[in-house]
């Protein structure tokens, strides 16, 4: 069986095209991504000096500039704000809403920048009533759920991606043999 390059280069080119179009787009493309997720969230009783238990709640928001621009504005919302404290330190002001909500108004965050926001609060409140939303002048922040995983090198991550692209053309070539040879036989 002989192989038709003709073919093989026809499925492949688009491909190529298509992902070198994306990588183009999201190099060169000047503007902020916010991302975030929610670090710990967690439980603890603890005990006053005469030894009454009491319940602490605590969790943490992740917030990360992936893009090539300043996210300004950057707003953290908040149904009800609870002590909390950012790391690394950054200029901030609390803004309380006519609804009695309250925002933690971030005026910019660079790109790359990555801060953490920790919460401590007590009973009847949880996270679900802590945080509503973060959003800045350019949109919306992506809340994204993260997994603890090993990180590979680049270069098996590198090999990896080039093997599966080269399963995934020889799955279109052996699709268009068999549509050919389906074709041929009808």
């Amino acid at each position: 069986m002989s192989i038709d390059w003709n073919v093989i280069a026809t499925i492949v080119s688009p491909l190529i095209a298509l992902l070198f179009g994306v990588w183009v787009n999201r190099r060169f493309e000047n503007r902020a991504n916010l991302i975030a997720h929610y670090g710990h969230i967690a439980a603890f009783v603890s005990k006053t000096d005469t030894g009454v238990p009491f319940n602490v709640h605590t969790h943490a928001v992740v917030l990360r500039n992936t893009g090539r621009k300043s996210a300004t504005n950057v707003r953290l919302h908040h149904r009800h704000l609870p002590d909390f404290t950012i790391y690394p330190s950054i200029v901030f002001h609390e803004e309380k809403l006519p609804d009695g909500s309250k925002d933690i108004v971030i005026p910019s965050l660079i790109p790359g920048k990555q801060i953490t926001i920790s919460y401590l609060y007590f009973p009847p409140n949880t996270v679900s009533e802590i945080n509503s939303g973060i959003d800045c002048d350019q949109g919306f922040a992506k809340v994204i759920p993260v997994l603890l995983q090993r990180q590979y090198p680049k270069f098996v991550n590198v090999i990896v991606a080039v093997l599966m692209f080269c399963g995934l053309v020889s799955i279109i070539y052996l699709t268009y043999l068999l549509v050919k040879l389906l074709i041929g036989v009808a």
